[in-house]
């Protein structure tokens, strides 16, 4: 496991650092309170493989589809508002967990029977305003 300690400026560098430590995984399940950073440093990650579309929360739609410049999907999604692991299969999520491409999961919390521990956990924890501990 490995932990960064790191200001919103720096997040390219922790976006880097994960995909350095994880090449060959694709399923990302991310923890942290309300406001910890869990969508900037998803912003980041897809920075760092070639995403430019607009990155947001998928906080109502659940899940946001991305495209990086190589032409390959990555998904992102956001568990907040699920009251079951149920209503996420009847999005299809398994379909994308097994479809080799990237899934990132915000309030993984909500999905880990699903998950069946499959996935890279980051866990980001709040240090002061400005700075966030990042564990993977």
């Amino acid at each position: 496991m490995q932990e960064m300690t790191a200001t919103e400026n720096q997040l390219d560098q922790v976006a880097e650092a994960i995909l350095k430590a994880y090449p060959e995984e694709r399923v990302f399940g991310f923890y942290g309170e309300m406001g910890a950073g869990k969508t900037t440093l998803i912003k980041a990650i897809c920075r760092a493989l070639g995403v430019h579309d607009v990155t947001s929360s998928p906080t109502f739609a659940i899940i946001n589809e991305y495209w990086t410049d190589g032409g390959e999907p990555l998904y992102h999604f956001d568990f907040y508002r699920i009251d079951e692991p149920a209503d996420a299969s009847r999005v299809g999520f398994e379909e994308y967990l097994y479809s080799g491409h990237y899934c990132f999961i915000e309030w993984t919390e909500k999905v880990e029977e699903i998950l069946q521990g499959d996935f890279i956990p980051i866990t980001i924890e709040r240090v002061d305003d400005d700075r966030r501990r990042f564990l993977f």
